[in-house]
């Protein structure tokens, strides 16, 4: 899948073969370094929160 390869390229996922299959794990730590650096950097180091968009219900 195009998604899988790009996160393998950024390093946020490993591959491992398994007979025919592949498998892919997240990389835990580098994803904590990239959640660390993006509140640090973009979120004036707030937690950084989701919020509905106007006009969006929520179920």
């Amino acid at each position: 899948s195009f998604h899988l390869k790009e996160l393998m390229h950024a390093g946020l996922v490993t591959q491992e073969r398994e007979g025919r299959n592949l498998i892919y794990r997240p990389c835990i730590a580098r994803m904590n370094d990239l959640l660390a650096y993006l509140t640090a950097h973009c979120c004036q180091g707030a937690a950084c929160e989701v919020t509905a968009a106007p006009g969006c219900t929520t179920c």
